[in-house]
């Protein structure tokens, strides 16, 4: 199988593991001190793809794990496990990807058989519940980075029986890290205890860790707090002041593609949008520019209320189609529906110089919206077949789409279909 860069990121995306290397501020594990007995660089197998082979890579790092009792060196052995698990899992992926366009990764017209793929599968299953065992023996012993790694893939279903989300396991070792200063495990714990997730509810408690969390600086967690100040919920008295502050904390941390940290962004940038009498002065232009960044962090609803600013001049902004198209291709990517939908709108018009009139653009954009289930995009993919504008025409695939439109309460639909 062929080999991809190692990432740890990968992992986080693939799997939910977070990453050793993220930053506290977010929903992630802090990185330990470096181990110099860990500094192996020249092992990375981005470095070495074509000299070391996983297993040989894994049997180093695992033999160096062996021969030391030092907690942080086992723990990061156990998140290059996952990391591993997640690179197979990855390749895998490739593979299919390519057997189903008649290629293969490694220059070959043959696709993986069915046992290589049960070959890795079971590779993957053994190393999963490799690093599971050593990171239950380092939880037990205390160390909190690997109580939170293991509670987090106890919630992610990862070592658990049958693959299941087991919060019942998670929550201790999610208390026991935020209790020891691991922010996150501190947010994770605040998430339980509010939810009742493997506990049973208990607001007060929930506030006490979302502030503990919050106090280490976590992102997600003055967000939870700012919201709940704001609108008076997990049993707080409404304070918009205070929430505000939380808010605006949260908004000057927030710098990573989480989405608790452009949330944060963007709501902060709805209340300078109003403004609050004597607590938040009205700002279209901070408004926006909160906006920016938080569609920076690819945050959807910020791209795509900023595409709506550039198109039709609101909240300060000039009209500027290619700022508009620009934004709504950053929404659409991430699957909102609405952005896809106003692509739609662009692509039937177009811009000169900045984007083609394309009929079948404009359809695919809309299909794709009606399949994400935005009603007014399944009325017009309705419109679409049953005149031919960008595909062919189709009166029975107009019919389904018109009555996909009218189940959601599209009067158009309805009445077409009467």
């Amino acid at each position: 199988m062929s080999q991809v860069p190692y990432s740890s990121s990968r992992a986080a995306s693939l799997y939910g593991f977070p990453s050793s290397a993220s930053n506290s501020a977010g929903d992630s594990i802090p990185p330990p001190p470096p181990a110099q007995l860990l500094d192996q660089s020249h092992l990375q197998v981005g470095n070495m793809a074509s000299l070391l082979s996983h297993d040989k890579t894994l049997e180093l790092y695992r033999l160096n794990a062996k021969k030391t009792n030092d907690p942080d060196i086992q723990y990061e052995f156990c998140v290059f496990v996952m990391d591993v698990v997640a690179d197979l899992e990855y390749s895998a992926m490739l593979e299919k990807a390519a057997a189903a366009a008649g290629q293969s990764l490694d220059g070959t017209s043959q696709p993986p058989s069915d046992q290589q793929e049960l070959e890795s599968k079971q590779k993957q299953q053994a190393l999963v519940a490799e690093s599971i065992a050593l990171l239950n023996r380092l939880a037990t012993r205390g160390h909190v980075n690997s109580c939170y790694f293991l509670g987090d893939c106890y919630t992610q279903g990862i070592g658990t029986y049958k693959g299941k989300r087991d919060y019942d396991k998670a929550f201790p070792l999610f208390l026991v890290a935020g209790k020891h200063g691991h922010a996150a495990g501190s947010f994770r714990a605040a998430q339980c205890l509010e939810n009742g997730w493997g506990t049973r509810k208990d607001w007060s408690k929930a506030v006490s860790f979302y502030r503990r969390a919050a106090v280490l600086s976590h992102v997600g967690a003055m967000h939870r707090l700012g919201l709940a100040e704001l609108n008076g919920e997990v049993g707080l008295a409404k304070r918009e002041r205070d929430g505000v502050q939380w808010l605006t904390r949260a908004a000057e941390l927030a710098d990573q593609v989480d989405p608790p940290q452009a949330q944060s962004l963007h709501e902060l940038a709805l209340l300078h949008e109003k403004g609050i009498d004597n607590v938040v002065f009205q700002d279209e232009d901070y408004a926006a520019e909160l906006l920016a960044r938080a569609a920076e962090l690819q945050y959807a609803p910020s791209a795509y209320k900023l595409g709506e600013c550039y198109e039709y001049g609101k909240m300060g902004c000039p009209q500027d189609a290619a700022l508009s198209i620009h934004y709504y291709n950053i929404a659409a990517q991430q699957n909102h529906p609405a952005a896809c939908f106003a692509l739609t709108a662009w692509y039937l018009v177009g811009s000169p110089g900045i984007l083609p009139q394309s009929d079948t653009e404009a359809y695919l954009w809309a299909k794709k919206a009606a399949e994400l289930g935005l009603a007014k995009a399944q009325y017009a993919c309705g419109y679409f077949t049953e005149v031919g504008i960008g595909t062919h025409k189709d009166q029975r695939e107009a019919l389904d789409w018109f009555r996909k439109a009218a189940a959601q309460g599209d009067k158009r639909a309805q009445d077409r279909l009467r």
